[in-house]
């Protein structure tokens, strides 16, 4: 079971928490890019936006190599693989919350992070996450 937190963000601001997070645990967390997954559950992450744009196997390919952070909407939650970190940015679709938090738990094997609305992520996850 990894460690969860939970990072206080509105949808507009999520992308850039998440952003933050990994910048964190790249720059003083000892993770190296290839440990984390980052999900977005509005929007795509431009990154991802921008690798899906040359098309889907080159963009999965990616996530395969290994050798950098991966991006991915929470609807591709189910063949995201999993890593030792995991950063949620809740920008959007929170109807999906209950669906992807445990899915995203399950993907992450040391931490997860939740860059969202405290009170609702809680309430997916447990409250006093």
């Amino acid at each position: 079971m990894p460690q969860i937190q939970v990072v206080p963000a509105t949808a507009g601001g999520a992308l850039d928490a998440a952003e933050e997070a990994v910048d964190l645990l790249l720059d003083t967390g000892g993770r190296a890019p290839s440990d984390i997954l980052v999900l977005t559950t509005g929007e795509q992450h431009p990154w991802a936006t921008h690798e899906l744009s040359f098309g889907e196997s080159s963009y999965w390919a990616q996530q395969d190599a290994r050798e950098d952070v991966f991006f991915a909407g929470a609807s591709a939650v189910a063949r995201a693989q999993s890593r030792p970190v995991v950063v949620v940015a809740v920008n959007g679709g929170e109807d999906d919350l209950a669906r992807v938090l445990p899915l995203a738990r399950e993907r992450a094997s040391a931490l997860l992070i939740v860059c969202g609305d405290v009170d609702r992520v809680n309430a997916v996850l447990g409250a006093g996450v």
